[in-house]
C-alpha cells in the first residue's frame, strides 16, 4: 500500500470476453484454429518470397513484411486469450500489459504503415508501368520501409512510457482481452490529459493521414484509367488491387468502428468484437485474400508442394 489511498496494482484482470460456460470449450476450439490458420497462411506466404525468386519484387516484398507484421500482431494477443480462456482468473501482470500494449501499437502502426506504401507500389504499378523497375528500386524500398519500422517503435515507446508514468488504484479490471491502451486510460487515478493529447495527436498522424494517402492513390490510379477511356485498364485495377483494397476495408472498417465511431452506450460486446476483428480475423484472412487472388503465389506454392513431393 502507498499513500493518498492508492494501491499500487501488480496485475489486471481481463474480463473482455463474456463466454457461457458450456460454449467455452467450443469458443477455445474455434479461437485455437483461427491462431493457427493465421500462423500457417503468413508463414507460407513469407517463406514462399524467400524462396522463389519470381517473387523477389517489390510487392511481394511488402506483402512479405505485411505477413510478418499479421503474424506478430495476431501472436501478441492469441496466445494469451487461449491461455485465460483456461484459466479461472484471467490475470496479466502490470509489466506484461504495458509489453503486449506496447507490441500491439507497434504491430498496428506497421499494418497501417505497410498498406500506404503497398498502394504507393500498386500506383507506380498501374499509372507509370514502363518505369516501375527503375521507380521501386531496393533503394527506395528500404528507404519506405526503414523510417516506417523506427517510425513505429518511437510511437509505440512514447505511448508506452507515458502510459508507465500513471498511477493505478484499486480497479484492476479491463474490460477487454487485452491491455487495450484506451481501457487502461480509465483504470488511472492520476491526470492522463498528455496521454489523451498524444494519443489524438499520433491517432491523426499513424492513423487518419496513412488511409488519406491510400485514398489518393487510388484517386490518381482511377483518374488515370477514367482519362484513357481502357476497359483493359479496369480490368487491371481490379486484378492488381483487388486483394489491396479487400484489406485495407477489412483492418482500417474495424478500427474506425472501434476508436473513431464508438458505440454510445459504450457497448462493451461491440467494442471487443470490432477488437477481434482486427486483431484475429484480418491477420487470418489476408493470407487468403492474396493468395486466392495471385497467380503468382499459387503458381509459387504448388511448385514448393511439387519440389518437396519429389525430394
Amino acid at each position: 500500500m502507498s499513500g493518498n489511498n492508492q494501491t499500487i496494482i501488480s496485475q489486471f484482470l481481463l474480463l473482455g470476453l463474456t463466454i457461457p460456460p458450456e460454449h467455452q470449450h467450443l469458443f477455445y476450439v474455434l479461437f485455437l484454429a483461427m491462431y493457427l490458420t493465421t500462423v500457417l497462411g503468413n508463414l507460407i506466404i513469407i517463406i514462399l518470397v524467400l524462396l522463389d525468386s519470381n517473387l523477389h519484387t517489390p510487392m511481394y516484398l511488402f506483402l512479405s513484411n505485411l505477413s510478418f507484421s499479421d503474424l506478430c500482431f495476431s501472436s501478441v494477443t492469441m496466445p494469451k486469450l487461449l491461455q485465460d480462456m483456461q484459466s479461472q482468473v484471467p490475470s496479466i501482470p502490470y509489466a506484461g500489459c504495458l509489453t503486449q500494449m506496447y507490441f500491439l501499437m507497434f504491430f498496428g502502426d506497421m499494418e497501417s504503415f505497410l498498406l500506404v506504401v503497398m498502394a504507393y507500389d500498386r500506383y507506380v504499378a498501374i499509372c507509370f508501368p514502363l518505369h516501375y523497375i527503375s521507380i521501386m528500386s531496393p533503394r527506395l524500398c528500404a528507404c519506405l520501409l526503414l523510417p516506417l519500422w523506427m517510425l513505429a517503435t518511437s510511437n509505440a515507446m512514447m505511448h508506452t512510457l507515458l502510459m508507465a508514468r500513471l498511477s493505478f488504484c484499486e480497479n484492476n479490471v479491463i474490460p477487454h482481452f487485452f491491455c487495450d491502451s484506451l481501457a487502461l486510460l480509465k483504470l488511472a487515478c492520476t491526470d492522463t490529459y498528455i496521454n489523451d493529447l498524444m494519443i489524438f495527436i499520433m491517432s491523426g498522424f499513424i492513423g487518419v493521414a496513412p488511409l488519406l494517402l491510400i485514398v489518393m492513390s487510388y484517386a490518381r490510379i482511377i483518374f488515370s484509367i477514367v482519362k484513357v477511356h481502357s476497359t483493359q485498364g479496369i480490368h487491371k485495377l481490379f486484378s492488381t488491387c483487388g486483394s489491396h483494397l479487400s484489406v485495407v476495408t477489412l483492418f482500417y472498417g474495424t478500427v474506425i468502428g472501434v476508436y473513431v465511431c464508438p458505440s454510445a452506450d459504450n457497448s462493451t460486446v461491440k467494442e471487443t468484437t470490432m477488437a477481434m476483428m482486427y486483431t484475429v480475423v484480418t491477420p487470418m484472412l489476408n493470407p487468403f485474400i492474396y493468395s486466392l487472388r495471385n497467380k503468382d503465389i499459387k503458381r509459387a506454392l504448388i511448385k514448393f508442394i511439387c519440389i518437396k513431393k519429389i525430394s
